[in-house]
């Protein structure tokens, strides 16, 4: 059940964080200065803070503040936000890397900012940086384990409680180890799949 919510939460947050990412690097690249201003702070901030100190601030912080939530609600907007800030600059390079002149040809036919996007930006920028939007989410995953120290039960949480009353550390962690190595290795080989079949073809 751990290891279910565990991955539930990364493939929700790995979502909302895209989302974040792709709608701050359209922002940089086309937005107005001021917002850009804005939107460079923003990653700066999550990206050189420690995600536990994020965790803490959302969690403990804005309770403080009267802002109270599920450990599993914030556990989801700390990763998440800290993901958007990570996928911003890595969308805003495969945005930058599509040709100008599909840009400016989009624009001849009069395409308008949306079909642009959903027609022309959308695949190509998501294929130029579909391994390291992959390797973040690993990345991702990973680090949803820190979400156990505000008790939202995934499945380090559920390690440590097994082990708090059996004492069998070295029996535990080593499954735990072994349960997240599995599900990266998955993880890594079905990307591997769907780059072959989704975008190596269509290259």
């Amino acid at each position: 059940m751990g290891a279910l919510r565990s991955v539930g939460l990364t493939a929700l947050t790995a979502v909302l964080g895209l989302a974040i990412g792709t709608g701050c690097a359209l922002v940089l690249l086309y937005g107005p200065r001021r917002a850009r201003g804005f939107i460079t702070a923003y990653v700066e901030f999550f990206r050189n803070t420690p995600f536990l100190v994020q965790l803490f601030f959302v969690f403990f912080g804005l309770a403080s503040i009267g802002f109270r939530m599920t450990a599993w609600t914030a556990a989801i907007l700390a990763l998440s936000v800290n993901f958007g800030a990570y996928t911003t600059e890595v969308m805003r390079a495969g945005i930058a890397a599509i040709p100008r002149g599909q840009l400016e040809s989009a624009a001849s036919l009069g395409l308008g900012r949306w079909d642009t996007f959903r027609n022309i930006i959308a695949f190509q920028a998501v294929r130029n940086v579909y391994p390291s939007i992959c390797s973040y989410i690993v990345l991702l995953f990973l680090g949803s384990s820190i979400v156990s120290q505000i008790s939202a039960q995934d499945l380090f949480y559920v390690a440590s409680f097994i082990e708090s009353r059996t004492f069998r550390n070295f029996e535990t962690y080593a499954v735990v180890s072994a349960i997240y190595l599995v599900i990266v290795v998955t993880f890594r080989a079905l990307s591997s799949l769907v780059w072959v079949t989704v975008f190596a073809r269509r290259g």
